[in-house]
């Protein structure tokens, strides 16, 4: 394992995929027992991708983690999808971890209710229950949750906003097995803003495969800005960054 840091943000490249995910899910089962040793609850934003399954996979079988007292939300949702469409970020995670251990709450995003009631709602939840940890990716447009680099805003003034997704943003649901063509993915979603997630207490960032090395580049040497969104990790005094050597390559 290889480490460096950038700013406040601790990087770990691991030898292979599945031991960057086993590391990341360790120091995340790790970080809610410490949560759970000061308080009753610990409220947790989960991303959903394809890039997060060794995560999940290892979190999900950890048995020292007590999920009937975890909170859990998710950070983004698709706009018109059906409620059933595997696609759905909020049906991901209900396969991939929702569903295979007993949470004390899951809090869903709905796509299909009104934006603007919906975002808050959610933020009303996201106040009610501070969020301790934030499991996340970045994407190949250096986003976080759905805040593409011409949406993004360091300083939103708001939680949770409906977003147009940029084309960069809507090829990588195809790249990822997700859609079969472009024109199945929807434009627009419900996402969690950047002040939202960098609201958490410790941010867990798991980015694998050569699609995403560009954006850790940029993420860990470019600017600060929203020209690459995930580069708001910088800032974060707790938060850690787990590569394998495809997404790391060009560091």
């Amino acid at each position: 394992m290889k480490e460096l840091t950038s700013d406040f943000l601790r990087v770990e490249v691991y030898p292979t995929r599945a031991e960057m995910g086993a590391a990341a899910a360790r120091d995340i089962a790790a970080a809610i027992r410490q949560v759970l040793a000061e308080k009753e609850c610990c409220d947790m934003i989960f991303a959903a991708a394809p890039s997060q399954n060794e995560v999940l996979a290892a979190l999900a079988a950890d048995k020292t983690v007590d999920f009937t007292r975890v909170r859990a939300f998710h950070m983004d949702e698709y706009i018109g999808l059906a409620p059933d469409a595997p696609q759905g970020f909020g049906n991901f995670l209900r396969r991939a971890i929702f569903d295979r251990v007993p949470f004390r709450e899951v809090h869903y995003l709905r796509g299909g209710a009104d934006p603007e009631a919906e975002c808050a709602r959610y933020a009303a939840l996201l106040e009610r229950y501070p969020t301790d940890i934030v499991c996340l990716g970045i994407g190949e447009n250096g986003h976080v949750a759905f805040n593409d680099p011409p949406v993004a805003d360091f300083a939103d003034p708001v939680l949770v906003k409906k977003v147009a997704l940029d084309p960069v943003c809507r090829q990588q649901q195809v790249n990822d097995g997700c859609f079969e063509a472009l024109s199945q993915v929807p434009t627009h979603a419900l996402t969690l803003t950047v002040p939202a997630l960098m609201r958490g207490k410790r941010l867990f960032c798991v980015v694998p495969a050569g699609t995403k090395a560009r954006a850790v580049r940029d993420t860990v040497y470019g600017p600060i800005g929203e020209t690459c969104p995930a580069s708001a990790l910088r800032r974060h005094e707790c938060a850690k960054l787990y590569l394998d050597p495809d997404s790391a390559a060009l560091l």
